[in-house]
């Protein structure tokens, strides 16, 4: 029996830095509609959803070929919300219906780097592991970091990484996200993606971007355009 798969992507209405972030204009379209269409391109889900608390994006979402079978409730529409608790709420909302997922992704509503070959390679890890995860190695070393201290002077957070030559370090990596793979089973026996049997899907910098301030937007506008120029 194939395996049957969901793509979740989670896009409420708050948003307090870039207002209207998930559903803003992003190189000619919504930025949300990058995630629906690598996930339908992919050709690997059972279903594409939106989890949403807003009308207005779930017109965007459905325009752009995703479903919207429910809306998230209020506690999950929050500021406090983990990803953890709508993923939880989904899957959950789905049993209620008589449906049943072996696997997901959860896929987050601005990632439009994303493509739909990285989903099929994290799907196709869930076969060695019970979650995948993106991500990408810092660019500097993390043990080489300064801070100011409380007189406002700088110090090393990691004296003894001084001396240190860059290259004999541990590389260090960051979750990228942008999405994460994982069995429904191991889902809710840990409540959570981030579970042991957790593997790796190791992205390259230009294929990530952090959009939290309007600084991150250009920046990511720039970088988009000129890998698709």
């Amino acid at each position: 029996m194939n395996q049957k798969n969901l793509a979740i992507i989670t896009a409420r209405g708050g948003s307090k830095r870039i207002p209207r972030k998930n559903i803003k204009e992003f190189c000619g379209k919504p930025i949300l509609c990058y995630s629906i269409e690598a996930a339908l391109e992919s050709g690997i889900f059972e279903e594409v959803m939106v989890s949403t608390d807003d009308r207005e994006i779930a017109e965007v979402a459905r325009n752009a070929g995703a479903q919207v079978p429910f809306f998230r409730s209020v506690e999950n529409a929050g500021d406090y919300a983990s990803t953890d608790d709508v993923i939880m709420e989904v899957l959950k909302a789905y049993q209620e219906k008589g449906r049943q997922f072996d696997a997901f992704c959860c896929i987050y509503p601005t990632a439009p780097f994303l493509s739909a070959q990285r989903i099929r390679s994290a799907m196709e890890l869930l076969d060695k592991a019970d979650s995948v995860m993106p991500v990408v190695p810092f660019s500097y070393p993390p043990q080489r970091g300064l801070v100011i201290n409380h007189r406002g002077f700088v110090e090393r957070e990691f004296p003894q990484y001084a001396t240190a030559r860059s290259q004999d370090l541990p590389r260090i990596y960051h979750d990228c996200g942008q999405f994460y793979a994982c069995r429904t089973d191991a889902f809710f026996k840990a409540g959570t993606t981030d579970v042991e049997k957790l593997l790796p899907l190791v992205l390259e910098e230009l294929e990530v971007q952090d959009i939290d301030t309007p600084e991150d937007w250009a920046l990511a506008e720039m970088k988009y355009q000129l890998l698709h120029r």
